[in-house]
């Protein structure tokens, strides 16, 4: 359709003047919510790790194993939580770049031929038609909605940057854990088989005794229940390595454990030094606080445009156009139209207030998952520099009840053996020889996951991004 040529009045003019003038200094300016949250002064369970390096982004390195390092590469580039985590970043920067769009003008160009003919009767033949045009639409941000939105969107982008860098820390934290429990179980499975052939030989050594009328059918009886134990305990423990292998398998993104663990044993293991720092520092080294904090503005953001909604709204829009029935005189006669449009909100049934309290409770809702988050942090923290002073002193402690278990084994097996000691001191002897090998393979992986969760409670050696696109994600 054709829009008559006419000649602009000064009201127009005016109008549009003053709208854009607007433009300038009527904007809302929202408040935002209370962020401050009461930190501590000093780590509850502070120790020497304070004097240690500063965490680096590659913190599994410091345990000293190269095949950590290659699971870690492997889960980095195969995992599908980190590949889901990282198409969310880009769907955020799509969407961020969509609203964006409404602070932009519009322009649609438009071409149409038309042909009329007469099937019969009197009416007039128009004949062939061409026409060709510009629209140009643009709506004055006079409150601040359209740049909230966009504001909204990209703290939206920022809080997924920011998740997917929590799942990469879980994700590295996690197959640290799962290979050292993977290799604790194997060695813990070695000791269990030797422990196994010792309770065979001490069996073979009873029965030659009781043939020879120095022992009783119940010492045979208890030497085998012993092996059978054992043969029990063993078999427990071939289980649940397979099991870890298969939860590492899992964080690899693979169906199947394609890989045949050669790590070394845990005390050839770097135990490493992890510094924490001042407290308030985690507020800047948790992924996962900087996430809340961008989720918390983009709903401050979200009220601001939940209460422009409420004003009115001033459009600007721009046709440039012609049309002939010949092409060659197609622009002999090109036309425009320039018009302003007001458009105030006056009864929709309460539907924008209603937006603009639930844009209200959202950052209330948020803003306490926001200091929930930084109380979560501040609660790993001390509960894992707590596991590490913790875990330190057991395993120094067991480690003389080792020393000692070993030497009550080896004389009770040196006196059964010339006919000074009972079968039951024996026994005595080896189970808890058993468990105090057993127990100091289990403590010193728990020392070992204790800096892999102090390292994930500090975040790990995270840095905030320079930059919040999608690029070199």
């Amino acid at each position: 359709m054709m829009v008559r040529k006419t000649r602009p009045g000064y009201g127009a003019w005016w109008a549009v003047s003053l709208c854009a003038a607007l433009t300038s200094g009527c904007a809302l300016h929202g408040d935002r919510a209370e962020r401050a949250v009461e930190l501590p002064s000093a780590w509850r369970h502070a120790q020497a790790s304070d004097t240690g390096s500063p965490i680096n982004a590659q913190w599994w390195r410091s345990f000293g194993s190269t095949e950590l390092d290659a699971l870690i590469a492997r889960a980095q580039s195969q995992s599908n939580d980190l590949a889901a985590a990282v198409a969310r970043v880009r769907q955020a920067d799509a969407q961020a770049r969509i609203v964006g769009a409404a602070l932009r003008p519009q322009v649609k160009a438009n071409l149409g031929i038309g042909r009329e003919g007469r099937l019969g009767g009197a009416a007039t033949v128009a004949g062939s038609t061409y026409a060709v045009g510009f629209a140009a639409s643009y709506e004055l941000d006079l409150w601040g909605r359209s740049a909230a939105l966009s504001d909204e969107a990209l703290q939206g982008l920022r809080a997924s940057t920011f998740d997917r860098d929590s799942v990469r820390l879980t994700l590295t934290a996690e197959v640290a854990s799962n290979w050292l429990l993977a290799l604790a179980l194997r060695e813990r499975a070695l000791i269990a088989g030797r422990n196994l052939d010792n309770a065979r030989r001490v069996l073979a050594l009873v029965e030659a005794r009781n043939r020879a009328g120095a022992a009783s059918p119940l010492d045979i009886a208890q030497q085998r229940g012993l092996v059978a134990a054992q043969q029990r305990a063993l078999a427990a423990l071939h289980q649940q390595a397979g099991d870890a292998e298969t939860a590492l398998a899992l964080l690899l993104g693979i169906t199947t454990p394609a890989f045949d663990l050669q790590g070394p044993r845990l005390d050839a293991l770097r135990i490493p030094v992890v510094a924490t720092g001042a407290p308030s520092a985690l507020l800047v080294r948790r992924p996962d606080i900087a996430r809340a904090e961008a989720q918390l503005a983009a709903a401050d953001a979200n009220v601001l445009a939940a209460r422009a909604a409420l004003l009115p709204t001033v459009s600007l829009s721009l046709t440039v156009g012609t049309g002939e029935s010949r092409f060659g005189r197609l622009f002999d006669n090109p036309l425009y139209s320039l018009a302003a449009g007001l458009a105030a909100p006056v009864f929709d049934g309460g539907r924008l207030a209603g937006g603009r309290q639930l844009a209200e409770a959202r950052r209330e809702e948020l803003l306490a998952a926001y200091r929930g988050a930084i109380v979560g942090a501040f609660a790993d923290a001390e509960t894992a520099l707590n596991g590490v002073s913790a875990i330190d002193a057991q395993a120094t402690a067991q480690a003389a009840e080792l020393a000692e278990a070993r030497r009550a084994a080896e004389l009770s097996e040196a006196r059964y053996r010339a006919g000074a000691e009972t079968l039951l001191t024996l026994l005595d002897a080896q189970r808890t020889l058993y468990a105090a090998q057993d127990l100091a393979v289990q403590l010193r992986m728990a020392r070992l996951q204790a800096r892999v969760s102090l390292y994930r409670a500090m975040g790990g050696g995270w840095q905030e991004p320079g930059c919040m696109g999608a690029e070199g994600v």
